[in-house]
């Protein structure tokens, strides 16, 4: 079993934050720069020039018309930050349930579109609004409510889910709780159906279009900074959480070791109960940004949001939170580089390809171990 985490000395620690600070900064600057020089490349192509001549411009033009396309690459950096935001959310949940029970929880996605639907039901359902709140302090109120109300429903479901299906099966033949993860996962789906039916139900659009900031040529939206620095807040509560505390050593011991933890004294079931309420709740945030970001939810959303998810915890390394995050942000910057090139319909192919190349050079995913070199 691969270790959902690794204590960091605390004498490190900063200097660690600094050189992760500064290699992320750098990867989403070469990001911006290769986006902008390839959507110079591909209009001088569909211009009617040659392969080598579109070549050559993209790596030397720097004119107006070309500078036109740096705005789109900021814009696009900012958009592909925001989306691998939302599937970093999603997959942690993945990477912690398989951390500790060696459980690919297929019904996660679904938690987290349960999550979106029912933020839509407390912003425009309960509190009745439907427009754009302009005034900051009533808009901050409406998010930290749609946070709170959500985040506990969700993430006690996803516990109860546990509780009555998974626990059970915790002896049993590793088959048994797959499938048992994929009925649950079409049970939730079929009850979304009923009660919401087939089509698409907009999301309440709180944040007003007209918040953008002027940036690198482009108009970043403030709702876009907002998912970004939301969902790293919660990613680094989360490592701050099993790094420090007393429950999240417990959650380390039990991902290590579950027979050696129960003989040392700790509660598999209160640590396997909690990491389920936490995979729930950030699942439930990434379902409230999530009709925040796109306007709309519906019932098979947790399908195809969820696999692009555990893509992204394989891809970082199943069972690393860190590497979940990374995998996060790295399916959205593919495809996001794809959608920007006008391939959208080969983004998921390009994702599955990276990944598939990644597992045949380090099948233990980017950030991933190998079960002999555990920390």
């Amino acid at each position: 079993m691969t270790a959902i985490a690794s204590p960091v000395a605390a004498g490190n620690a900063w200097g660690r934050a600094l050189r992760v600070v500064v290699i992320v900064v750098a990867a989403i600057v070469i990001y911006a720069i290769v986006l902008w020089r390839a959507l110079v490349f591909t209009n001088e192509l569909s211009a009617g020039n040659s392969l080598l001549g579109s070549l050559g411009a993209a790596l030397t033009r720097t004119d107006d018309a070309a500078m036109t396309f740096l705005g789109q690459s900021t814009q696009q950096t900012v958009n592909a930050l925001s989306i691998g935001a939302i599937y970093a959310l999603i997959a942690l949940g993945y990477t912690m349930v398989y951390g500790i029970i060696e459980l690919i929880n297929f019904a996660h996605g679904d938690i987290f579109m349960l999550g979106a639907f029912l933020s839509v039901v407390f912003i425009g359902g309960i509190t009745g609004q439907t427009g754009s709140v302009t005034n900051v302090i009533p808009l901050f109120l409406l998010l930290l409510g749609a946070l709170l109300f959500t985040m506990p429903i969700i993430g006690l479901l996803n516990v109860s889910i546990e509780r009555l299906v998974y626990r059970p099966l915790r002896n049993a033949p590793r088959v048994a709780p797959l499938i048992t993860a994929v009925g649950v996962s079409f049970i939730l789906q079929n009850v979304a159906l009923t009660l919401a039916g087939s089509g698409d139900r907009g999301a309440p659009q709180i944040f007003p279009l007209a918040w953008q900031i002027p940036f690198g040529g482009a108009s970043v939206s403030v709702l876009s900074i907002f998912i970004f620095v939301l969902s790293v807040g919660l990613m680094l509560a989360l490592q701050l959480f099993v790094s420090r505390s007393r429950m999240g050593r417990a959650m380390r011991a039990t991902a290590q070791d579950r027979e050696a933890s129960a003989l040392m004294g700790v509660d598999l079931n209160q640590t396997i109960s909690l990491t389920f309420l936490i995979g729930g709740m950030l699942a439930a945030a990434a379902g409230v940004v999530w009709g925040l970001r796109f306007g709309f939810v519906r019932f098979d959303l947790g399908f195809n949001s969820g696999l692009k998810a555990f893509t992204a915890a394989v891809l970082g390394g199943i069972g690393n939170i860190t590497g979940a995050a990374l995998g996060g942000f790295v399916i959205g910057f593919l495809e996001n580089f794809a959608s920007a090139l006008g391939f959208s319909r080969w983004s998921e192919f390009l994702v599955f390809m990276i990944l598939t190349l990644v597992l045949i050079f380090r099948p233990t995913g980017i950030l991933g171990q190998r079960s002999g070199d555990r920390a």
